[in-house]
């Protein structure tokens, strides 16, 4: 069984179909790159596997748990879905820092509040804050942010911004950890410090989606590589049957346009 199964996830927004029958497996420990043009339906199927849109149609299952399945009224309530969120840790591509709080606030705050919800939390409250501190600041040492903790975001350059996120991403533990175009708002230098962050991570065998415009970046780290057109799965496969031989002609000329776009 794998570890996560997708199966045919739907998404309308009013009369239109974003996603249409999506179903994919993903082993634990392995990279998943999702590329496709603008419009595609990237961006909405990471946001269905993260619970913050529903879809309409279909099923997610983690490590032979259900998290979702539409048919099930269930799983729509918000303490639930609040819960199964916490499986998936989300990356965006334009950070969504808390511009109140220092880089260390940012990487505690989720923690600290779910530690809330513990039943020996007033028992033990010191104890808990000073373990999720020195968690969080392993996360921004390992991030190479150790002198940077005690900064706010506005004081933080775009990629320690972005790496900021990663930690707190991370902080909580997550299954899968999902990226959404963690690049498209840096520059060309400040992309490749995010990126080695990521090749890092792929190098611990966490389990990782990456929606990417970096086609290079997801040749070399994905195990597995998934094109989106009009909203389905137009080909899937391992970077070198998508990329070295790809079937689908709607694949071949998105690589094609990509290659020119990279060359000028």
């Amino acid at each position: 069984m794998s570890f996560l199964e997708v199966c045919d996830i739907e998404k309308h927004f009013g009369a239109t179909q974003v996603l249409k029958n999506i179903s994919f497996s993903l082993e634990q420990g392995s990279a998943l790159a999702i590329i496709g043009s603008s419009g595609s339906g990237k961006t909405t199927l990471l946001r269905c596997l993260n619970f913050l849109e529903t879809p309409d149609q279909g099923r997610i299952i983690l490590n032979g748990e259900v998290l979702f399945d539409a048919a099930d009224p269930a799983v729509r309530k918000k303490k639930e879905i609040r819960k199964k969120r916490l499986h998936f840790g989300l990356v965006f591509q334009s950070f969504n820092l808390f511009p109140q709080y220092t880089a260390l606030k940012n990487v505690t705050l989720a923690k600290e509040l779910l530690a809330r919800e513990r039943p020996d939390y007033k028992a033990n409250r010191k104890e808990i804050h000073k373990e999720i501190e020195e968690q969080a600041r392993a996360l921004l040492c390992r991030m190479g942010l150790e002198d940077r903790m005690m900064n706010y975001p506005q004081q933080l350059s775009g990629g320690q911004q972005q790496r900021v996120s990663i930690a707190r991403a991370l902080a909580i533990e997550p299954d899968i950890l999902c990226f959404d175009e963690p690049t498209s708002a840096l520059d060309p230098e400040l992309t490749g410090e995010v990126l080695k962050v990521i090749r890092e991570l792929k190098n611990t065998d966490s389990t990782l989606i990456v929606v990417t415009h970096e086609m290079q970046f997801a040749r070399d780290v994905s195990d597995q590589v998934l094109f989106m057109a009009d909203g389905v799965i137009e080909e899937m496969g391992t970077p070198e049957q998508v990329f070295g031989h790809p079937k689908s002609p709607k694949t071949q000329a998105f690589l094609q346009k990509s290659t020119e776009d990279l060359h000028g």
